[in-house]
């Protein structure tokens, strides 16, 4: 099939892959893993930050149901069952049911926390990456910057120059194609997290004003004193 995976590995030249690699010093080396700890944040980050995995859609449902029919065990049970964010912050909602909406959103708001600190892991390896990239294409500038003052001796070796320059720029270009496309990720995802964290909100406040007005277990009413008759 013309076109398919192996085919594309077969045109691939890793010989000049690695020559390109082994041209740009080691500092090419450290860029080439930074790129694949960019990948692989940028990648679990998509996978996470999806709005199916936060707010499922059918819960979503279940708590429109929820405001307009009042609260029931049986929709009820689906909230703890759950293991999306928003499932689990309902969860605590059940468990503080009754009381008032002070207290369940003071509840549930310590336990946001914790959520979104979940939907931001990621980020502090996107901002290393976004710093460490082009500090790294520096260094590999600076190193090739050395190879060229090598080879401006008392006779000037032309081909050291020109692999000194090549250093250079190679580093440059690589450090910088790494940091540009982790920083526009680092913003839509930024933009993604606070999409969703909008949303929770919203949804929170609905079922906090829902199982506020849960009817609670009855006590019974504080009646006056009868005095007892001489």
């Amino acid at each position: 099939m013309p076109g398919s995976f192996p085919d594309l590995l077969l045109a691939i030249d890793f010989k000049s892959v690695r020559d390109f690699f082994h041209d740009g010093g080691i500092f090419m080396y450290a860029l080439a893993l930074t790129s694949f700890v960019a990948l692989a944040a940028i990648v679990f980050k998509v996978l996470s930050l999806r709005r199916e995995v936060v707010i499922p859609s059918q819960l979503e449902r279940d708590l429109e149901v929820l405001e307009q029919r009042g609260a029931s065990d049986g929709l009820i049970a689906r909230f703890t069952e759950g293991s999306s964010p928003l499932a689990r912050l309902c969860g605590v909602a059940v468990q503080h049911r009754g009381k008032s909406r002070a207290d369940i959103t003071e509840a549930v708001q310590a336990s946001a926390r914790d959520e979104i600190v979940q939907l931001n892991s990621g980020m502090t390896i996107l901002d290393t990456v976004i710093t460490v990239a082009p500090l790294f294409g520096l260094l590999g500038t600076a190193s090739g910057l050395v190879v060229i003052f090598q080879g401006l001796g008392d006779t000037t070796d032309h081909n050291v120059v020109a692999r000194g320059i090549g250093r250079a720029l190679d580093n440059t270009i690589v450090g910088l194609a790494i940091a540009v496309p982790a920083v526009i990720a680092h913003g839509w995802f930024s933009r993604r997290i606070e999409v969703l964290t909008s949303r929770l909100e919203v949804l929170l406040s609905k079922v906090a004003r829902t199982f506020e007005a849960a009817p609670s277990p009855a006590t019974p009413p504080n009646l006056p004193r009868v005095p007892e008759k001489p």
